[in-house]
């Protein structure tokens, strides 16, 4: 059968300068950031799953059957100091935001950000200034703890100091873990355990409602959270910035000359909101600041970040649930 015509464009074209013009119109609040490991590349967090790397090299000693493992609440039981090593070298006072980061805490201090929906457990967003009831961390991150024990909530800070100190002493984690009646960990998702109840809210609260969508640094591979990009409305402009393009449509449905309309449609003849940038994060959020007259403040915000635990490390806040997952 032959396929539809296309309906009309959403964007003038369908790249930064296309999409710079529906953010320029975007009424407040009403911007969706959905964000993965692209984004925090730049930040310098180690790649534990990546042999030669420091990170990798120090889990050897561990054995673990695969490098998931680590994320694993039964391996976690067993040999906690793993976890405790990949903890004390990702923990988030370790790193400070990328400007991408910065780009996307902007657009929340000019009130255009409905809400930011993360996969990464670094706790970036936060440090770049983004409120925790902005932040939807799919996987879980830093911002607080609980002994899986008895699902206590424990102070992030006594949590920091026994990850730094290690197994032994009175600060240790195994005093930590006498302390408290179990082990305890960040809020980061562990397979086999459930996603934040606050995703599956805010999934049905907030993308409805979207008037634009911009997805970053993301294989859109992971479920639930590839699914995200096709709860917007079908007339939601929609950008995508990352090194390839991803999420597109099924070959088989096309050869069957459907139309998937919650994939990325870039470079199909039916595309008509679906706007790309091939390469780096921060280089198109450069950019993109750049095209909204924005730049000069991108950089204050990027030149004037201090260094130093991300708000919300130490605090004992759980409203936001656990944010993001690597």
């Amino acid at each position: 059968h032959p396929r539809a015509p296309p309906p009309p464009p959403l964007l003038p074209s369908f790249d930064l300068e296309g999409f710079a013009d529906t953010l320029r119109s975007a009424p407040p609040r009403s911007i969706i950031v959905l964000c993965g490991a692209g984004i925090s590349v730049s930040a310098g967090i180690p790649d534990f799953r990546s042999p030669g790397t420091g990170l990798y090299d120090n889990l050897q000693k561990y054995d673990l059957p695969s490098p998931q493992a680590i994320f694993e609440l039964s391996y976690f039981r067993e040999r906690p100091d793993a976890f405790y090593t990949l903890a004390k070298e990702m923990w988030p006072d370790n790193f400070i935001p990328t400007p991408t980061h910065h780009f996307i805490a902007l657009l929340h201090h000019k009130g255009m950000l409905r809400r930011c929906f993360s996969q990464n457990i670094d706790s970036l967003e936060a440090a770049a200034g983004l409120p925790h009831s902005m932040v939807i961390a799919a996987h879980g991150n830093f911002d607080s703890c609980t002994c899986i024990d008895t699902g206590a909530e424990v102070p992030v800070e006594e949590v920091r100091r026994a990850v730094a100190v290690g197994r032994d002493g009175a600060d240790g984690w195994q005093a930590l873990q006498e302390r408290h009646g179990g082990l305890v960990k960040p809020n980061i998702v562990f397979f086999g355990e459930q996603l934040p109840a606050r995703f599956f809210e805010a999934m049905g609260d907030d993308l409805p409602e979207a008037q634009a969508l911009i997805i970053m640094g993301t294989s859109l591979k992971v479920q639930p959270f590839a699914s995200l990009v096709g709860r917007v409305s079908r007339r939601c402009p929609r950008l995508l910035i990352n090194r390839e393009l991803v999420g597109t449509p099924d070959p088989m449905l096309a050869n069957l000359g459907l139309v998937d309309g919650r994939a990325i449609l870039h470079g199909d003849e039916m595309n008509n909101r679906d706007a790309f940038h091939r390469g780096d994060c921060d280089e198109a959020v450069r950019h993109l600041a750049a095209l909204l007259g924005w730049d000069e403040e991108l950089e204050e915000r990027i030149r004037t970040h201090k260094t130093g635990p991300p708000a919300g490390i130490g605090s004992s806040n759980h409203q936001t649930g656990p944010p993001a997952g690597i």
